[in-house]
């Protein structure tokens, strides 16, 4: 009995390390692993080793390690990521951050906030605040995609800077971005539609790939 359990802690970490440094899990991550129950109990073994860290409730990372700072923060991005995969969610960031990563904000916030079909919950690190909001299906249009980015930017800018969003999504979708962008297109208001059927219907800019939008 004691042999079966030890070699829980050492299946947990073994996939903690193929997932590299700076990875963010739940226990519901290992559950193929073992029982709910032995997971926990593997988890918070770990834990008190210094092997793994506990963020919050129910949620740990392998930290990456500085060699002045030490241990550093997860990427918010992998904390919302695991907390979504924890209930199956589907997870999109929001407005503001959405407009940010198309380059029509350079306004970057303390907090960061998600959208999910989810639970809501809020997890503090630190001074940054991962907030995941609770939200109906119509704010989750193509979520988690560059497509869905370019539809929560044009929300949060408004038809006043759709030309704005046109150019920049114009530039940063890739052609199967642009692909998913149509099929979605007719989920989105009726004010947003005809700016989403340009950008998916635009032509590759000739001046080269600008960098990917998440």
């Amino acid at each position: 009995m004691k042999t079966a359990y030890a070699s829980v802690p050492d299946r947990i970490m073994k996939r903690v390390r193929a997932s590299g440094r700076g990875s963010v899990f739940t226990p519901s991550d290992f559950l193929d692993v073992a029982a709910r129950g032995a997971v926990d109990q593997a988890l918070s073994r770990l834990t008190r080793a210094g092997d793994l860290r506990r963020l919050a409730r129910g949620l740990y990372d392998f930290p990456k390690i500085h060699p002045k700072l030490g241990a550093l923060s997860p990427s918010p991005d992998d904390v919302a990521k695991a907390l979504a995969r924890e209930t199956g969610s589907n997870l999109q960031i929001d407005g503001p951050q959405a407009a940010n990563a198309l380059g029509l904000s350079t306004q970057v916030a303390a907090q960061s906030r998600w959208l999910t079909d989810g639970p809501s919950r809020r997890v503090v690190l630190g001074k940054r605040v991962i907030d995941l909001r609770h939200t109906s299906p119509k704010h989750l249009i193509a979520p988690g995609s560059p497509a869905g980015t370019v539809v929560q930017a044009l929300r949060h800018v408004g038809a006043a800077r759709a030309s704005d969003v046109m150019h920049a999504a114009s530039r940063h979708l890739s052609a199967s971005d642009k692909k998913l962008l149509a099929r979605n297109a007719t989920q989105a208001p009726a004010w947003m539609r005809a700016t989403l059927i340009s950008i998916a219907n635009s032509k590759p800019s000739g001046c080269g790939a600008d960098a990917a939008i998440g």
